[in-house]
């Protein structure tokens, strides 16, 4: 089974498109796979047996025929609860929605079936995509396959939960503050948050148009390697001509970046949260990796950073709670998780003077990280202060332990993160690499050489 469950999605396409296995054998295996984890680790909350493997079986009768779907053909995934999925119950961690039953698939679901994914079943989220931990009212709580007392961190944790434990080998996460990276992080796989406005948002639980924080949630895919973000992510990108906010920006190809001569700043410390050693370690020797390569280090942190992070803890509180109060009652929650109770608990809305110049400084602050990215192709540094934490731990610094994920949500730009080092109790840490907005090549090249030198993803012992 494990020379199954353990391939990347990239290598399971070639092997069916080679007839050397069938989409049927393949996603068989991964189905069985989910279901001696599970019990573990409670990341998949949705199982759609019979559909996927009849539609497993109609991929090969095509293969056979030979029509190929796309570069998924046959593949199975699993899907974070957070996108609408047609026929499959889709919560969105909300008891509101215990029972609704899209009658479409978010757009870069259908995308990902349109080019041969076969969907398994549903991924665990908070309510909303709101909160620190992946637990809900409806499923309870997702736990980390590399410590089932620790959190596989949130918000896309039941994604990154399965990936790990071999029982998918792709999934699709969303990212509003760091809830692609933190989980990938954690759980010691790849992930990347990709430029905002490259990925429709149609179909998600927190969707587009939300005005001054619109900008903020990005989606983008998950997997244990980074060759299958480089094979997801294209299928995943461009305007689906109801998200606003998309633009259709060419997606380059990260096999085309040459690392040589490629200008990084690296960082550990960023002047208000210090990471542990492991992690601190990590960075330390990506950047020796890809100094090797021939890239330039330079150790330097965006004065923009500190700034921001306060910045955007005051424009989520800006309103009062008003934009979440809104998404409440769009879903008709009558019985808000207590995340979102605390999101909504001793706000006040500022005045419109206040909004409009807080606007102001906010792109004051995207202007100066755009001046800084100017002398670099890249930023090397942590996801997170820490690696997976016990279940029932509330974050230390608040605004100040997100702070390397918080500010690349509001100057939008691409974010990968991959493993590249394992603290003392066994327990995955990951690198952050952020690029200039729309060159997802360069953060793609560089992941992919760290992932081959220094890191890469390690199975639990579960």
């Amino acid at each position: 089974m494990d020379e199954i469950v353990y391939q990347s999605a990239t290598a399971l396409a070639a092997s069916i498109r080679r007839k050397e296995l069938t989409s049927s054998e393949v996603v068989d295996t991964y189905l069985q796979r989910i279901k001696k984890v599970n019990p573990a680790i409670n990341a998949v909350v949705q199982l759609v047996e019979e559909r996927a493997l009849e539609e497993a079986r109609a991929a090969d009768r095509d293969l056979h025929a030979g029509h190929i779907h796309g570069p998924l053909h046959g593949v199975p995934m699993t899907i974070k609860d957070s996108f609408d999925t047609a026929g499959i119950i889709s919560t969105g961690g909300s008891l509101a929605r215990k029972d609704f039953v899209p009658t479409q698939d978010a757009s870069v679901v259908a995308r990902l079936r349109g080019a041969g994914g076969i969907l398994m079943g549903k991924s665990n989220t908070p309510e909303l995509t709101l909160g620190w931990a992946t637990e809900n009212l409806v499923y309870g709580r997702t736990s980390n396959p590399y410590d089932t007392t620790r959190t596989p961190s949130a918000t896309s944790g039941g994604a990154a939960a399965i990936i790990a434990a071999g029982g998918s080998p792709l999934d699709i996460g969303s990212d509003t503050g760091g809830s692609i990276r933190e989980p990938a992080h954690v759980c010691g796989i790849a992930g990347i948050k990709p430029t905002a406005c490259r990925v429709p948002r149609t179909g998600h639980i927190i969707p587009y148009g939300l005005g001054a924080i619109d900008c903020f949630t990005q989606i983008g895919p998950m997997a244990r390697y980074v060759e299958d973000l480089a094979l997801a992510l294209p299928i995943m990108c461009g305007m689906d001509w109801q998200d606003p906010a998309c633009v259709p920006m060419p997606l380059g190809s990260h096999e085309d970046v040459t690392l040589k001569g490629l200008r990084i700043a690296m960082y550990t410390d960023n002047g208000l949260v210090a990471p542990s050693e492991p992690i601190a370690q990590g960075i330390r020797q990506a950047a020796q990796a890809l100094k090797d390569a021939g890239a330039i280090i330079n150790e330097a942190v965006p004065e923009a950073l500190g700034r921001g992070t306060q910045l955007i803890k005051e424009l989520r509180a800006s309103d009062g709670g008003a934009w979440v109060q809104r998404l409440i009652d769009r879903y008709g929650i009558t019985q808000p998780a207590p995340m979102v109770s605390y999101v909504l608990t001793g706000k006040e809305a500022m005045s419109v003077s206040q909004y409009t110049a807080l606007l102001e400084d906010l792109d004051t602050v995207r202007s100066e990280m755009l001046d800084f990215m100017r002398n670099f192709d890249a930023i090397l540094c942590p996801p997170l202060p820490w690696a997976a934490v016990p279940h029932d731990t509330e974050p230390k610094a608040k605004y100040e332990s997100w702070s390397n994920g918080y500010i690349y949500n509001l100057t939008g730009q691409p974010t990968g993160v991959v493993r590249a080092n394992t603290t003392p109790e066994g327990l995955p840490v990951g690198v952050q690499i952020v690029g200039q907005s729309w060159r997802e090549d360069v953060v793609l090249a560089l992941l992919s050489h760290v992932e081959a030198t220094v890191g890469g993803f390690v199975p639990p012992k579960l």
